[in-house]
């Protein structure tokens, strides 16, 4: 690990103003990726600034029925908190789902979005990698590529966003707030994050220096009976190779509303818009929800390593939907 500078701000502004002034300088919350990724000399930071403690760490309920996350929320009191189990279980469920219990006491809400690609290639600064040295290529297209992605890719990158707890959120309509050298935006969850294109070293659309410092969820009535469901390689302590996050909402047999989105599949979470509009009003039945998957993964372009994928994802989402319409979600 290379050397650097550590310090804490007394508040957002002071945090921002901070980062403004280090080109090379990254936030710290729970370390959980950034310190790994220094570690492996990945990541180079010259200044560490600490903003655990500058964000709330509490989960809050909105006058309109939606809530509000803390940014420094750990990951493993967020998913226990009785208005996330009783509102949005989606969201319980894909924390519960994405590492261990003390990592979970550690990694904190906002972090949980801004984890790097875990892609074998992105770790290794042996390799080439558009992601971590622009320009130098993509070492995965032609090798190791089974855990990488199938929809939105570019010939530069073809890397996941690793994030589950993204994945719900996305499917949940959430908004990122965010404080930054230009002032505080808010940033729909749906625009967060970048599909590669041809800068994949731009993971999000945040600029430098702007920090994250809460979420908002919604009201969605139907979010009660949500689901996520992740399918890897092994029962913990694994990636998602394909995971759904879904909701839905049927009535005498009709699809009134429906949210999903995919993870595993994109280097972003993936809100599948097209599957919705086509389940929206119509008959809620097997067939439909195939039909339905098959069409939001008509785009994908697979590579001999990861074509198992397309069927995988189309099987994740009906059995999901399927589930959830027959009360066992």
């Amino acid at each position: 690990m290379r050397p650097f500078r550590y310090t804490r701000a007394e508040d957002v502004t002071g945090a921002v103003a901070l980062l403004a002034e280090a080109p090379n300088g990254a936030f710290l919350g729970g370390g959980t990726n950034l310190v790994d990724l220094m570690k492996l000399e990945v990541a180079t930071p010259d200044l560490l600034v600490d903003v655990r403690r500058l964000t709330s760490d509490q989960v809050e309920e909105l006058p309109d029925g939606g809530i509000r996350i803390g940014a420094a929320t750990p990951n493993s009191e967020l998913a226990a908190h009785p208005l996330v189990r009783s509102r949005y279980p989606v969201l319980s469920q894909a924390l519960l789902s994405g590492a261990s219990g003390q990592l979970r006491n550690l990694a904190t809400a906002g972090g949980n979005l801004l984890q790097r690609t875990r892609c074998v290639y992105f770790q290794d600064v042996t390799t080439p990698c558009n992601k971590r040295e622009p320009g130098t290529g993509c070492s995965a297209i032609g090798g190791y590529n089974r855990e990488l992605a199938i929809l939105g890719t570019s010939p530069e990158c073809i890397a996941t966003h690793p994030s589950d707890f993204a994945v719900a959120l996305v499917a949940l309509d959430a908004v990122v707030h965010t404080q930054g050298p230009e002032g505080g935006r808010r940033i729909p969850m749906t625009e967060l994050h970048r599909l590669p294109g041809d800068e994949p070293h731009r993971d999000t659309v945040l600029a430098h220096g702007e920090l994250i410092t809460a979420i908002e969820v919604p009201p969605l009535a139907f979010a009660t009976r949500s689901r996520y469901r992740k399918v890897r390689d092994r029962a913990a302590y694994a990636f998602a190779l394909v995971s759904v996050a879904a909701a839905v909402d049927v009535v005498d047999g009709v699809v009134r509303d429906v949210r999903i989105a995919l993870g595993g599949v994109a280097h972003k979470p993936w809100r599948a818009g097209r599957a919705e509009e086509l389940l929206r009003g119509g008959p809620a039945r097997e067939d439909r929800f195939r039909a339905a998957a098959e069409a939001e993964l008509a785009d994908a372009q697979p590579l001999p390593g990861n074509a198992f994928k397309v069927p995988l994802a189309r099987n994740t989402l009906t059995r999901t939907l399927l589930d959830l319409v027959d009360g066992s979600g």
